[in-house]
């Protein structure tokens, strides 16, 4: 019987085809790479733990400084829970009536409105947190969700920015009044509209009475309670690896000695769009709070037309760690939106604030002056 299968065998496998599975792209991409790290093992080893070490030195002080040590981890967890508080008073609730006349009009779901709203009171990453499950909650649809996304980036996630950004106004001699409606409350209305009619079409008014409430009815202290751990969660498992990815890239970049170029080339670029280049890069970077702090001290001695720029640049959803970071992570997580389409709803949203800026500063600056 061993022998009948020994001559079976070989006529069994006579009958079959070796299938050899053609390399993807991606393979010689990888084959690319380890040729590389073989190269660099041998001639310069010191380069890649030079590479680490220079991401490791650019995320640190951002991530353990800034969100574990600093002031704006606790706020991210604050701000989570204050607009957990406010959805439980009926906040949310009043927004959609207020709005619902305004974006009949316009022709979209009132709830476009609510993390923009959100945004302004308190804190972007709370606002995607709390908007995005209220967006689905209102049956918007994904191009309202985008727009939702888009608006929301037109407006400061700081309050003390905000006021900074006053004292530095009125530094310069500039009427703060018009500018603050310009450029923070108009554009939840004007981004949806221009939106709706232009790129993202799929949208449709939802009457006061076809929408449910959004106010919860859990207990004041659990709400509470659970708005402080909801923005602990946040914080640590999304903000933080977003920002990790963003700084470790630029360190990346600074070792290999690229960044600086690009440092320049936005440096030029702001001066264009009629915004101090310090005080933007400073925004676009880091800390838009930050950058208006820079501003407040040295805006009596600047162009005001400048001020008027950075003013506008930083009250919007950058640096730019929000952008390309958290906002796709956040929003993956509680809309309907895939990373991809939330990226490219706060990158289109940036695009606008950046128009926006050039526009306020070089239009409107000399009508604003006190």
């Amino acid at each position: 019987m061993a022998q009948a299968q020994e001559k079976v065998q070989p006529l069994y496998d006579a009958g079959r085809e070796e299938v050899v599975r053609e390399p993807r792209k991606i393979e010689y991409v990888g084959m690319a790479l380890v040729g590389m790290l073989v190269l660099v093992l041998f001639a310069k080893p010191e380069w890649i733990g030079g590479a680490f070490t220079a991401m490791l030195d650019k995320v640190k002080p951002i991530v353990v400084d800034v969100f574990l040590t600093g002031s704006v981890g606790v706020a991210i967890i604050l701000s989570v829970m204050t607009g957990r508080l406010l959805e439980r008073l009926g906040f949310t609730d009043a927004l959609m009536r207020l709005f619902v006349p305004l974006t009949k009009k316009i022709g979209v779901n009132p709830a476009v409105v609510v993390p923009g709203v959100y945004n302004i009171l308190g804190d972007i990453n709370a606002a995607g947190r709390i908007g995005g499950p209220i967006l689905k909650q209102a049956r918007a649809t994904k191009d309202e969700q985008k727009i939702a996304i888009a608006a929301m980036v037109q407006s400061q996630q700081s309050f003390s920015c905000f006021m900074l950004g006053l004292i530095a106004l009125s530094a310069a001699g500039i009427n703060a009044f018009p500018v603050v409606i310009l450029t923070i409350f108009a554009p939840l209305v004007l981004v949806p509209w221009i939106l709706s009619k232009t790129l993202w079409r799929d949208t449709r008014p939802v009457p006061l009475k076809d929408l449910p409430s959004f106010t919860p009815d859990r207990p004041f202290f659990p709400t509470l309670f659970n708005g402080a751990k909801e923005g602990a969660e946040l914080l640590f498992l999304l903000v933080i690896p977003a920002v990790a990815v963003i700084f470790g890239i630029i360190g990346l970049l600074d070792y290999i000695g690229i960044w600086a170029s690009i440092e320049a080339a936005m440096s030029t670029v702001l001066g264009w769009i009629g915004v101090h280049p310090q005080t933007g890069i400073t925004a676009i970077m880091a800390s838009p709070t930050l950058a208006m702090a820079q501003l407040k001290d040295i805006a009596a001695t600047l162009d005001p037309r400048l001020v008027v720029g950075a003013f506008v640049l930083a009250a919007s959803g950058l640096p730019l760690s929000d952008i390309f970071g958290q906002i796709p992570a956040i929003w993956s997580a509680n809309s309907e939106l895939s990373p991809k389409e939330a990226l490219q709803a706060a990158v289109l949203g940036m695009v606008m604030r950046l128009v926006t800026v050039a526009i306020i500063a070089f239009g409107l600056t000399p009508f604003l002056l006190s």
